[in-house]
């Protein structure tokens, strides 16, 4: 069953000095500032979409990974993924690079890599960034 999610924009003003909030309108969690320093230079408080993106993905990830090992008989005591998103004015983003630490007893480290950069390659936020360099560190915790 296809599943939609919901989040507003809303923009006031030019790109540099102008200001605007994301809202997470289907799980109603908050209301966030976004602005352009906030994507370019400092956090100061405020996301950003790039910031957005890798909550996004490194959750996915998580999720892929977890299933993965689950499916194969080696459930994880833990995964913890971070995910790098970065982004150059005038560019665009231009990689990702995720680092994931996981306890997987009974698992070998090379056994681990195999299902970590398949994890990679099959998350859906991943297949969806397609177009961006994914990088991935991995390790037994």
């Amino acid at each position: 069953m296809a599943t939609t999610r919901t989040a507003n924009a809303h923009w006031e003003g030019p790109l540099t000095s102008g200001r605007g909030t994301v809202s997470l309108d289907s799980s109603k969690l908050g209301t966030y500032d976004v602005t352009w320093p906030a994507r370019s230079e400092e956090p100061g408080g405020k996301t950003s979409p790039e910031e957005l993106i890798a909550a996004a993905h490194s959750t996915c990830y998580s999720m892929a990974l977890s299933h993965a090992l689950a499916g194969a008989g080696t459930p994880p005591e833990k995964v913890d993924t971070k995910a790098e998103v970065t982004f150059q004015p005038g560019e665009g983003i231009t990689g990702v690079h995720l680092t994931v630490r996981a306890s997987v007893p009974g698992l070998s480290a090379s056994d681990f890599e195999k299902f970590a950069q398949d994890a990679k390659a099959g998350c859906p936020v991943s297949k969806a960034l397609a177009g961006t360099k994914i990088t991935l560190d991995a390790a037994l915790a």
